[in-house]
């Protein structure tokens, strides 16, 4: 899995549509509807903290982690500037080891869709499950097989920013609903420009899949939702949000 070394530096500059504000209120706004505290709270696959820092600004006791040290590095330097302290762990996502239970768990943009085998996102699961308490919530969002095939497919898409020039390749293979990505960065060096590149894919899997795949973990879905609301998927979905707790054996 890559580092995003070069990627850490840009990242912010080319996710400007993200809408870490929104996706920080869709968030409470879910925790409300689940009757859910948020509590003690893990940013799995935090990046660079923005969606951290955006709910740490409305009072949740949040912390985040990250395979990244790039990414780490500058989530640190925006929590600095942003005056909150906020931990940052630099953890695989299928490695993840904690000190005590933690009462929600958000993973988003994407994120397990950048675990390379059904294994890793499995392990993924029986680690979150791990470590979450009896009423814990586990909220992530996905990219669903129609946007690997229908949106990144075998695309091409060009940022051009104040500060980077970016051009992003998309391969797709069909048999495991991957996307193989190239990002060519182009970035200003006196009167040259210099150019990094980073490689890595994302893997698409259905909701019965997904939802499968949690079950083997002991957890249960709660609720899946279309991106930004609370409405049930469709065929033409890109990103599923999905609400998990703990399989109950009573």
């Amino acid at each position: 899995m890559s580092t995003y070394s070069f990627f850490a530096q840009y990242y912010d500059a080319l996710t400007e549509n993200a809408e870490y504000e929104k996706r920080a209120d869709h968030l409470t706004e879910l925790f409300r509807r689940h009757k859910h505290e948020p509590g003690v709270t893990l940013d799995l696959a935090c990046g660079t903290g923005s969606l951290t820092i955006e709910l740490c600004k409305r009072g949740i006791d949040i912390f985040g982690a990250d395979a990244s040290s790039y990414m780490l590095s500058v989530a640190q330097q925006k929590a600095f500037e942003a005056d909150k302290q906020i931990l940052f762990l630099c953890q695989k996502m299928q490695k993840l080891e904690l000190y005590g239970y933690i009462d929600t768990c958000i993973c988003s943009l994407d994120s397990i869709n950048h675990l390379t085998s059904e294994n890793d996102v499995i392990e993924t699961f029986r680690r979150i499950e791990k470590y979450l308490a009896s009423d814990g919530l586990f909220v992530f969002d996905a990219n669903t097989v129609y946007k690997h095939r229908n949106i990144l497919g075998d695309n091409c898409f060009i940022y051009d920013t104040d500060t980077v020039f970016c051009a992003w390749q998309n391969s797709y293979c069909e048999k495991d609903n991957r996307v193989d990505i190239t990002l060519d960065f182009f970035a200003p060096d006196g009167k040259k420009y210099k150019r990094y590149t980073e490689e890595f894919s994302e893997y698409a899997y259905t909701q019965e899949k997904m939802e499968e795949m949690l079950q083997k973990a002991g957890l249960k879905t709660e609720a899946v939702y279309d991106e930004f609301s609370f409405d049930r998927p469709c065929e033409t979905s890109q990103r599923l949000v999905y609400a998990v707790r703990k399989e109950s054996y009573e």
